[in-house]
């Protein structure tokens, strides 16, 4: 029977309130031959070639109309599109960060009508995203700004994996401390960050 392990985010991404949610244990990844075997096994009438170029077909399909603004449905399984975002090592070049997807809801309602899970005997897990300290988030927000001469919100949630809120907390955290060097200029969306001794000069 599958599992689950309960897991927990940290204080960071939740403003200090304990969350915990479960996510299922996973034992093996199936690659694109086991797949095409359990295609054959529900699609007798077709070959395993004659399934390989169908999907072939369909990821081409993808990555020649995606990136034109379309996003891709198929029935009885979802709908895939782009996700973007800012690649701040190319001056704020957008890319193509990922593709979401959202499935189909009768294929999330087939599978909870046969699907049963237990939870696995291990301790509560707490997700431990953002690894650096304060001292290095600062090194990373210097380093932005004497990059681009100043730093974005954005800039800075790429750069130390923080969220939104913990992250606006902790720059205002940084900039209340005259050592860090860091301050403010403008205001709300306008709202950027630069090297002190600049704002003086």
């Amino acid at each position: 029977m599958p599992k689950y392990v309960l897991q927990e985010l940290p204080d960071e991404m939740t403003d200090g309130k304990k969350v915990l949610f479960p996510k299922m244990q996973t034992y093996t990844l199936h690659d694109f031959e086991t797949v095409l075997k359990h295609m054959h096994t529900y699609a007798g009438s077709f070959s395993e070639g004659s399934m390989r170029a169908i999907i072939d077909a369909l990821v081409q399909t993808m990555k020649s109309w995606m990136p034109l603004g379309h996003s891709i449905k198929i029935d009885g399984l979802g709908v895939f599109s782009l996700s973007l975002g800012f690649n701040t090592s190319k001056h704020h070049h957008v890319y193509i960060k990922g593709i979401n997807f959202k499935p189909d809801a009768e294929l999330l309602a087939d599978m909870n009508s046969e699907a049963t899970f237990d939870k696995a005997e291990t301790e509560v897990k707490t997700i431990n995203k953002n690894k650096m300290s304060r001292e290095e988030r600062i090194a990373k927000a210097k380093a932005i700004i004497e990059k681009h001469g100043y730093m974005t919100l954005t800039d800075y949630l790429v750069a130390t994996n923080l969220g939104r809120s913990s992250a606006s907390r902790d720059l205002a955290n940084i900039v209340a401390d005259p050592t860090s060097g860091i301050t403010t200029r403008g205001s709300h969306s306008h709202k950027v960050w630069v090297m002190l001794k600049k704002m003086l000069t």
